[in-house]
């Protein structure tokens, strides 16, 4: 991108024509929107301390990867790793930072926006639309008292390729083999119910605007807006809210060096089963397409201070931060990054 700028600027400038001129510290950035309010915070923080400007646009994990690959951006943004066969054919290797943990919450349009509990089997059958009535006897036996609305329950979901929606789908796909069976897992499926909506904020109003809506957003922003949370049913049969604790305890188990892993469905008896990280995308080798050794080093100063000293802006937006044990194999990752062969970080 910002080679294409500088030949459009020699260009205009032999034409004799009106050009913009280039920050010369500016990164660019596209991808998930599941970390959206989290990266708005951190940018905004890092452009006013040392004078380095990113310009994200959230448009999905899929565009995420996809402007990546076409060289595009500085990074991409993604809730769904890519697996080697998908880095395979970039062609290069592409390294995965995660900058925090977020939940995907399941939240709902209710008279009233009652707690609810919702078991695996009956979340599982709301999203296949075996279960179509607010009142249906398997809700109203996990939510005894709550008077529950004879009103059918309107599925909403991702329209867009999300990895709000690989992350969700990979839980449904654990819990249930009906769903593994007939829908999979993936950052889009062929929903068997429901209305679709684009980004996390899309999803998140539609809910809002449609009286009996149930869907899946991240944490931030069903707080945001001001919308319920369910109680979600963990592998240990326990109904966990979704919160900063129960987040953090989801990634309990191992995490391997590259850090892509699934936290989804997690053993730990107190965590939230439905959890991400969240990861930055980047060539290893930064060399390529005219790209300069100055903005290769913009870059990884970003990403060392977002794994770092940038976590402090994690918690009070209900983020998770990287946790402690992942912090060696993250710097190790930013300390594989390459420049003509040459790590940039020391």
């Amino acid at each position: 991108m910002k080679n294409a700028l500088r030949v459009l600027l020699i260009l205009g400038l032999a034409l004799g024509l009106a050009v913009p001129v280039l920050a010369a510290d500016e990164l660019s950035g596209a991808g998930a929107t599941f970390p959206y309010p989290l990266y708005s915070k951190m940018f905004d923080a890092y452009a006013d301390e040392f004078g380095v400007r990113v310009n994200y646009q959230g448009i999905g994990s899929s565009g995420g990867i996809k402007e990546l690959t076409n060289r595009t951006v500085d990074f991409g943004g993604t809730d769904a790793f890519m697996t080697d066969d998908k880095i395979a054919e970039t062609g290069t290797d592409i390294v995965h930072i995660p900058t925090c943990l977020g939940a995907v919450v399941l939240t709902y349009n209710l008279e009233g926006n009652p707690d609810l509990r919702i078991s695996q089997d009956v979340l599982a059958d709301i999203f296949l639309g075996n279960i179509t009535s607010w009142n249906d006897p398997a809700i109203a036996a996990l939510n005894p008292g709550v008077s529950l609305p004879d009103m059918d329950i309107v599925v909403v979901h991702r329209s867009d390729g999300s990895g709000t929606t690989n992350t969700f789908t990979v839980f449904l796909s654990k819990i249930s083999t009906e769903w593994a069976d007939v829908v999979g897992q993936g950052k889009t499926v062929e929903w068997p119910t429901g209305l679709g909506a684009a980004k996390n904020s899309g999803v998140a109003g539609m809910i809002k605007q449609t009286p009996g809506a149930i869907g899946y957003v991240e944490l931030a922003y069903a707080t945001e807006n001001d919308m319920p949370v369910a109680l979600i049913e963990n592998s240990s049969g326990n109904f966990i809210k979704p919160d900063l604790v129960s987040t953090s305890l989801s990634a309990e188990g191992d995490i391997p060096e590259d850090t892509r892993v699934y936290l989804a469905d997690t053993s730990a008896a107190d965590g939230y089963p439905i959890t991400t990280f969240t990861w930055i995308i980047l060539y290893k080798e930064q060399n390529y397409d005219g790209r300069t050794l100055e903005e290769a080093k913009l870059l990884m100063d970003l990403l060392w201070w977002m794994t770092h000293e940038g976590q402090v802006h994690c918690e009070p937006l209900l983020y998770a931060p990287i946790p402690e044990k992942a912090v060696s194999s993250v710097e190790s990752l930013l300390r594989s990054v390459t420049y003509d062969g040459t790590p940039i970080l020391e």
